[in-house]
C-alpha cells in the first residue's frame, strides 16, 4: 500500500480550538492556562477580583477586538473587557479576557477642543496632552483609571457641579458589537447606541471616543483635613453651607481612617479624619472661597492644601491610591443630607472601624440638567453619592463587606435605593438592584431591550449581566 498515512485529528478542548482559531491571524497575542504570561496578565487594579478566563488576548490592534469577539461568540465564549482594570468584571472558564491596553492611540484637536483616544488611554495621558494648550477633559477623582471605562458608566469627576457628566459631553464613538462589526455612533447614526453607550456601561467594545475638551488651565483646588474630633462641627457647617453654593464649585467630604504608611505627612499618618475637598473653576484670583473660609473658622485643619492648582494635576485633590490592592467597595445615592443623616453618617465610621473611606460628593448643578443630546446617565435627581470602602482579606478582615453594608445600612433612611453605576461595587445582587433603581424603570428597561437586541447571546455579558440585563 503506497501514499501518505493520515494523520489523526487532534481532539481539541474548546478553548484550545479558540486559542488556534485566533492565533492565526492576531497581530498581538494569546495567552493560555499554564503559560507564565496569562498569570502575571490577570490581577487588574482591585487584586480581590479573581480572574480565571479561558485565554487572555492582548489586542494590538482594532482588527484584533473584533476578530475576537467574532471567534468567541463563535466558540461559544463571553468576552471581558479590560484596560486599567478599576472596574473591571471578574471572568471565568467561559470568558475571554481582552486586555485593550495597548489601544492607546491619543489625538488632540486645540482648535476644536477635542480629543479622541482609544481605550487604553489613561486620564492623566489628556491631561498631560491637553496642559500646554490650556485645555483639559472631564476626569475622575483618580486620573490613572481609563478615559473610555470611566465615561461609559457617566463619569463624575472633581468639576462634575460645573460641567456635569464626562459621558455629556461625548461626540463619536467606534464600537465593535457583539456581532464582531465594527460602527461608527454618533448623534445621527446608530442613535440608539449613541444615547446607550453614554452612561449605560459597555453594550459594545469601544475602540475610539472623541469628546470635549474645556479651557482648564488652573482651578482654585485642594483639600482640608480635620482631626475626627472635629468632625461633627465640620460636616454639619459643610452641609448647611453647600446648600446654596455656585455651579462652579465642586466638593466632596470623607471620613478616612488611614493607616500609618509612610508617604502620608506625619500629621495624618495612622489617624482618624475628615477630609473637605474643594474644587472651584474660573479665575483663581476672583473673590474668596467663603466655604473654605468659614470651614477654617470653624476649626483648625491639620494639614490645608487649598489654593491654585494647575488642572493637569488635579489628581492631587483626592490623592487616590496608585497601586493595586485588595479591597470591597459599595455606592449609593441620597436623596437630602440631613443634620441626622450627617450624624448617622458620622456615628457609622467609628475611628476603630476597619472601614477606609466613607465619602459623600455633592451633587446638583450642572449634575442635575439633562444634557444636550439625551444618554442613558441616572441619578441626576440625587443630592449626594455615598461611597464606602474598605481593605479585603488578607489585608483587612474576612468580615469586612459587613461593615461596608453597615454604613450603607445607617444611611438607608436617606438614599434614594439606587447607585451610579461606577459607584455600583462588587458584581451582585445587590449592585444589579441599585443599579435599576439608579437608573429608573424607563432607562432600564431600555437599555435591557437594547442589549438583548444587539447581543442575543450575551457575548459581553461578563461586562453586562451584573448592570443591565442580570438586573432585569
Amino acid at each position: 500500500m503506497t501514499g501518505t498515512v493520515p494523520v489523526p485529528t487532534r481532539d481539541l478542548s474548546r478553548s484550545a480550538r479558540l486559542a488556534a482559531a485566533l492565533s492565526r491571524d492576531l497581530d498581538g497575542e494569546v495567552l493560555r492556562p499554564g503559560e507564565p504570561a496569562y498569570g502575571a496578565a490577570l490581577p487588574g487594579f482591585n487584586l480581590a477580583v479573581v480572574h480565571q478566563p479561558a485565554l487572555v488576548v492582548r489586542a494590538a490592534s482594532v482588527a484584533d477586538v473584533a476578530r475576537t469577539v467574532r471567534a468567541a461568540g463563535a466558540h461559544g465564549f463571553g468576552v471581558g473587557v479590560r484596560s486599567t482594570g478599576h472596574g473591571a468584571p471578574p471572568t471565568g472558564p467561559d470568558d475571554v479576557l481582552l486586555d485593550v491596553s495597548r489601544l492607546d492611540r491619543l489625538e488632540l484637536d486645540p482648535d476644536a477642543r477635542t480629543a479622541t483616544v482609544g481605550p487604553g488611554v489613561p486620564w492623566h495621558a489628556v491631561l498631560a496632552a491637553g496642559a500646554p494648550h490650556g485645555l483639559g477633559g472631564l476626569c475622575g477623582s483618580s486620573p490613572h483609571v481609563g478615559v473610555v471605562g470611566y465615561t461609559l458608566g457617566g463619569g463624575l469627576g472633581p468639576l462634575a457641579r460645573t460641567f456635569g457628566f464626562a459621558a455629556d459631553h461625548v461626540r463619536a464613538l467606534d464600537v465593535v458589537t457583539a456581532a464582531g462589526e465594527l460602527l461608527t455612533v454618533t448623534p445621527t447614526a446608530h442613535e440608539d447606541l449613541f444615547w446607550a453607550l453614554r452612561g449605560g456601561g459597555a453594550l459594545g467594545v469601544v475602540v475610539s471616543m472623541t469628546f470635549d475638551l474645556f479651557p482648564l488651565r488652573t482651578v482654585r483646588a485642594g483639600t482640608l483635613w480635620f482631626d475626627v474630633d472635629d468632625a461633627p462641627a465640620v460636616l454639619h457647617l459643610w452641609r448647611e453651607l453647600t446648600a446654596s453654593l455656585p455651579d462652579e464649585v465642586s466638593t466632596s467630604v470623607a471620613r478616612l481612617n488611614l493607616p500609618p504608611l509612610p508617604d502620608l505627612p506625619e500629621p495624618l499618618r495612622g489617624r482618624p479624619v475628615l477630609v473637605v475637598r474643594y474644587v472651584r473653576h474660573g479665575d483663581p484670583t476672583a473673590g474668596h472661597d467663603p466655604l473654605v473660609e468659614a470651614l477654617r473658622g470653624v476649626a483648625a485643619p491639620l494639614v490645608d492644601t487649598v489654593g491654585d492648582l494647575p488642572y493637569a494635576q488635579i489628581g492631587a485633590v483626592h490623592s487616590d491610591p496608585d497601586d493595586p490592592m485588595p479591597f470591597v467597595e459599595r455606592g449609593g445615592l441620597l436623596r437630602e443630607l440631613t443634620e441626622e443623616a450627617v450624624d448617622a453618617f458620622l456615628g457609622a465610621v467609628p475611628p476603630d472601624s476597619p472601614v477606609l473611606a466613607a465619602e459623600l460628593r455633592l451633587l446638583g448643578g450642572a449634575v442635575a440638567r439633562p444634557p444636550a443630546i439625551p444618554n442613558a446617565v441616572g441619578g441626576r435627581d440625587a443630592a449626594c453619592t455615598l461611597f464606602v470602602g474598605a481593605l479585603d482579606a488578607p489585608v483587612g478582615p474576612p468580615d469586612v463587606a459587613a461593615h461596608v453594608q453597615a454604613v450603607h445600612d445607617a444611611m438607608a433612611p436617606w438614599t434614594t435605593g439606587g447607585t451610579l453605576l461606577n459607584f455600583a461595587g462588587p458584581r451582585d445582587e445587590v449592585s444589579a438592584g441599585l443599579v435599576r433603581a439608579g437608573y429608573g424603570p424607563a432607562v432600564h428597561d431600555r437599555l435591557v431591550a437594547l442589549r438583548r437586541r444587539i447581543d442575543p447571546e450575551g457575548v459581553l455579558e461578563p461586562s453586562a449581566r451584573w448592570s443591565v440585563r442580570g438586573a432585569a
